[in-house]
């Protein structure tokens, strides 16, 4: 096992499946100590057992990124704990059944309820763990973003994935990106990184599995910004190949 992220400590938030369960391995397997951020403390636990299996020190932590209560627990528990936390990686997010008819027939309620945890559960869960990120030499924060969270690809009638237009996601993942945008200049003055991740279309319950891409090759832009050198990039977007367009 690789150790070049001994003594970092890395919170990933829906970690208990998917590429949050993906990520927190890669992440583990060189040497951090992972909290598997998880709304149900079981399953949570599940998957950090199963990553002690692999000699990672992976502890369980429940956070339901919609729920403050949870938020200003867990921060308070990593703080005790560790006394800072050098990665956050905001995975955690959702897609509703109602998001899949045309935008304009998307009921509002389907906003507001992707918009509490893609968005609002991001800004939250990352209000509340900056005091503790402020204390790394090196803190590092990834928001999984989309592909489809780009204006310039959903403008664009030969994108791949062009058909793919729902409203309350899509934008939800826009959204993603500003706030991203807007913390990093906060920030820039700050040994702080924030960036954005597009994992591609990966295989996960999100998509009910029917994406041509493995959690590990979704996981790895992710892991690529979470471990940024001093000199590397902040507020801007990602996949594993580079810039993706605004």
């Amino acid at each position: 096992m690789s150790e070049d992220l001994k003594g970092k400590v890395a919170l990933i938030t829906g970690a208990n499946k998917g590429i949050g369960y993906e990520i927190a391995r890669q992440l583990g397997s060189r040497g951090a100590t992972v909290l598997v951020g998880s709304r149900d403390i079981g399953r949570g636990e599940e998957a950090a057992n199963k990553l002690r299996l692999s000699q990672i020190d992976a502890r369980t932590i429940q956070l339901d990124v919609s729920d403050q209560i949870t938020i200003d627990s867990a921060a308070k528990q990593i703080e005790s704990e560790f006394e800072k936390l050098d990665i956050l990686v905001n995975n955690a997010g959702i897609i509703s059944d109602g998001d899949r008819l045309p935008p304009s027939q998307v009921d509002i309620e389907t906003l507001r309820h992707t918009y509490e945890t893609n968005v609002f559960g991001v800004f939250a869960v990352t209000k509340a763990l900056l005091p503790l990120l402020k204390k790394s030499e090196a803190g590092r924060i990834v928001n999984l973003s989309s592909g489809l969270g780009s204006l310039t690809q959903n403008s664009d009638p030969n994108y791949e994935f062009a058909n793919f237009k729902f409203l309350a996601y899509n934008s939800s993942k826009t959204a993603v990106n500003a706030i991203t945008v807007l913390l990093a200049a906060e920030l820039k003055d700050t040994p702080i990184k924030i960036n954005a991740a597009d994992p591609g279309f990966t295989a996960t319950d999100i998509n009910q599995y029917q994406g041509y891409r493995t959690v590990e090759q979704g996981a790895i832009a992710a892991v690529r910004l979470a471990t940024l050198p001093d000199d590397g990039s902040s507020g801007g977007f990602f996949d594993e190949n580079g810039v993706v367009p605004w």
